[in-house]
């Protein structure tokens, strides 16, 4: 199957300044993402990008650019401005890949576009994986996701959830060992119609509490499919420690 792959990469990262244009391994971050990307085969692959500094490195290591507008608040809108001036077709699938994201294991990307094209009922499709430690349950950082018995999101948080009443209420620090617990990997693919449609609804509350933008979809009525992914992947890079981390890995 045919999908695409759009990467928004933007300078000024709150936590780490100028993030895609930090060094990993000799690379800019967001050259390892873009290598990992051709790795899955996709289609075409695309920076986008509203700083001069993004562009020039990313077309000096041979990518595709797309300047678009500094107003975005997010990651999708980049995407959808990139769709609509690349002119896909509003069956096109677009893969998400953050650009902070470079030990994600290449083959996910495809497993989440061929997951989308196996449910017509989702607008996205994204994965998760199962979590196992109460630490990471607890852990703000590490998104938690619920799901019916199809697949399809029910709902995402960065609290505990399902919360378990009895054994939480006596113990943070204890997890059930048959309770199902998964948390969410941030790599989504979306028909590119969808993403003209989602980038015009406003901003729901429960978004802007959670500052989880996958949540407006679902307070517009829009379904999400889940899939396990078929590899367990690296965190990303949000911070110095986790640049310092993710170096060491490469290195062995």
């Amino acid at each position: 199957m045919k999908f695409k792959v759009v990467i928004p990469a933007r300078y000024g990262a709150t936590r780490l300044p100028g993030k895609p244009l930090r060094l990993l391994a000799g690379k800019p971050l967001v050259q390892h993402a873009f290598e990992l990307a051709l790795e899955s085969g996709a289609e075409s692959v695309v920076i986008a990008t509203d700083d001069d500094r993004i562009r020039a490195a990313a077309e000096g290591f041979g990518a595709a650019v797309c300047m678009t507008s500094p107003q975005h608040r997010s990651g999708t809108e980049r995407l959808a401005e990139v769709a609509s001036r690349r002119h896909y077709a509003a069956d096109t699938i677009v893969v998400n890949l953050q650009g902070d994201e470079p030990l994600l294991p290449p083959p996910l990307l495809r497993q989440v576009a061929e997951d989308l094209a196996a449910h017509p009922a989702a607008s996205i499709a994204t994965l998760c994986t199962p979590l196992t430690q109460a630490a990471q349950l607890f852990d703000p950082n590490v998104v938690k996701v619920v799901m019916d018995h199809q697949g399809y999101a029910l709902y995402f948080s960065r609290a505990p959830i399902p919360w378990d009443r009895d054994r939480f209420a006596l113990s943070s620090a204890q997890m059930d060992a048959k309770a199902d617990y998964y948390r969410h990997i941030g790599l989504y693919a979306y028909r590119s119609g969808f993403l003209h449609e989602y980038v015009n609804q406003r901003p729901c509350q429960l978004e802007q509490l959670e500052s989880l933008e996958q949540l407006r979809a679902i307070w517009y009525g829009y379904r999400i499919h889940l899939a396990r992914a078929s590899a367990e992947p690296e965190p990303g890079v949000d911070t110095e420690e986790d640049l310092l981390r993710v170096e060491r890995f490469l290195r062995r």
